[in-house]
């Protein structure tokens, strides 16, 4: 059993009561273990047939499963493959409550490492906006990594603070989650670490720092948008007291009710003080929630949905100047895109409809003069792909990405990926990325592919990095003229994995180092 703080354990009692005994008695139960279906590659039900390990549905999400603690979900071929993420349960309630729609533009403020912008990743299937935002350097690698993994395509990875976010997006995005930084006290039965680091200052201290989250997050929610507040930690002074602090400065947010169903439990706005400033809106809080270990299946959470008044001046204005910058980088002629209904792909051959008519301009986002030519890119799309590929091509020095549509801006802003990292052109030659290989769902989505089955010895030696001696007859190749030499989409059971160049009989690997399996 976790060796909890003393203070904690009284401000517990106090606040829980008749239900302390059972809170406590929670810390001496198995911590839960869950994975989440990644809706970009398979459905749920196929995940579930297909599973190496038992799995039992979790109760607020579709996509969630339980996993015995004693699996290894880390260590499987299909992991390496992004179809499922590793994630505790309660975890994935919040993205549930945020109601994320294709074609919404969506920012997760606090992102890292990841899960959550993956679980939103997989609403949007593809079409909308996603800006997933750390303000950590250390930790943001982490999450850019896992958006990779995930394959989400339509995806911006920043690393600034809500400060400086915020007046370059105003009113900008329908959806937002703030999953704030915070005391961590719901996590103390998961993590010993985080309970031995708890001081009794902690929540007030935290507490200041989301205030001022939230409220920069407020400003760049689009009128008649949704934001998801959320934290992993019981006091309600970094809960209720943070939403009530909203509430008294934006007569324009109201919350949404969530219901007391599925374990869940209505917050408390009777543990907050009387000086919270919410006057008669206090009592709204009850429709907030909090998830306690000794109700359900996960470790504690806290939710809160606010929306925002539709029927607010000078929207268009502000998306305009949030807006103005990617309008400036936009190519002349058709826009490479594989959204449905907006024609083109990157590279497409002569005589396909919306083909690009030769190699798109530099976007300009932080360019010099003499940026690469992205034309050996456009070349490999034609020549290597079977599928459109989706957004605008931008070169940043010799880094290819495809910028979403809808983007916004980012001049002066830290972006570690501004779009879809697809590849490097050095000497004149396109090198596909790892993260583009991510992006592709099925074997059929290069000229030139190899699976090997989930079982296959193979499939583990191209994950630690060896090279790999194959005949040309276990290539698959999208037609007759496709020769066996050049890159090849290297996957399991379908699904891919990662890059290979084929010659004479053996396949040089191309998996990148830092993901190698240990």
């Amino acid at each position: 059993m976790t060796k909890l703080p003393d203070t904690f354990l009284r401000n517990m009692e106090r606040l829980l009561r008749d239900e302390y005994p059972a809170f406590l008695a929670s810390y001496a139960m198995p911590r839960e273990q869950g994975v989440r279906a990644n809706g970009l590659k398979l459905s749920a039900e196929t995940f579930a047939r297909m599973s190496p390990f038992p799995l039992e549905p979790i109760r607020w999400t579709a996509d969630g499963f339980y996993t015995p603690e004693r699996e290894r979900p880390g260590k499987h071929p299909y992991y390496h493959a992004g179809l499922y993420y590793i994630q505790e349960p309660s975890a994935m309630a919040p993205v549930e409550w945020l109601d994320v729609r294709p074609g919404d533009k969506v920012l997760d403020l606090c992102a890292a490492p990841g899960g959550k912008s993956t679980q939103i990743a997989a609403k949007l299937q593809g079409r909308g906006l996603l800006v997933t935002n750390d303000n950590q350097p250390d930790r943001v690698k982490a999450l850019a990594k896992n958006i990779e993994r995930y394959g989400a395509t339509n995806a911006i990875v920043l690393n600034e603070t809500p400060e400086r976010l915020a007046p370059r997006m105003p009113q900008f995005f329908d959806k937002i989650l703030v999953d704030a930084p915070c005391s961590g006290e719901g996590m103390f039965r998961k993590d010993d670490d985080m309970a031995k680091a708890w001081d009794e200052e902690a929540p007030r201290r935290y507490a200041a720092m989301q205030r001022g989250i939230l409220a920069r997050a407020a400003d760049m929610l689009a009128p008649g948008g949704r934001l998801v507040y959320s934290t992993c930690t019981f006091s309600p002074e970094e809960n209720e007291e943070v939403v009530a602090s909203l509430l008294r400065d934006r007569s324009d947010f109201r919350v949404v009710p969530i219901p007391a169903e599925r374990g869940f439990a209505h917050g408390r706005p009777d543990w907050i003080g009387a000086d919270a400033g919410c006057g008669e809106r206090c009592p709204d809080l009850a429709g907030t929630a909090r998830l306690w270990p000794h109700r359900l299946r996960g470790e504690g959470h806290f939710i809160a949905v606010l929306e925002r008044e539709a029927a607010v001046e000078g929207r268009e204005a502000a998306l305009a100047i949030a807006a103005e910058p990617a309008a400036e980088r936009e190519p002349s002629g058709e826009r490479p895109s594989r959204h449905a209904g907006k024609g083109g792909r990157a590279g497409q051959r002569d005589g396909d409809r919306g083909r690009t008519g030769g190699a798109p301009k530099p976007s300009g986002r932080g360019t010099s003069p003499g940026t690469t030519d992205p034309a050996p890119f456009i070349a490999f799309a034609a020549e290597q792909l079977t599928v459109p590929l989706p957004g605008t091509v931008d070169v940043l020095r010799d880094f290819v990405y495809l910028v979403p549509d809808g983007a916004p801006g980012l001049d002066g802003l830290k972006a570690v990926r501004p779009g879809w990292f697809v590849g490097t052109i050095r000497g004149g030659r396109f090198e596909p990325s790892h993260a583009l290989a991510m992006g592709l769902s099925r074997d059929a989505d290069s000229v030139r592919s190899v699976s090997f089955a989930v079982g296959d010895a193979d499939a583990i030696r191209y994950l630690k990095g060896e090279t790999l001696q194959l005949p040309d007859d276990r290539l698959r190749r999208s037609g007759p003229d496709v020769p066996a030499k050049g890159y090849c989409l290297i996957c399991v059971d379908g699904y891919p994995l990662g890059w290979a160049k084929w010659q004479n009989g053996m396949l040089k690997n191309e998996y990148p180092p830092g993901w190698r399996w240990a």
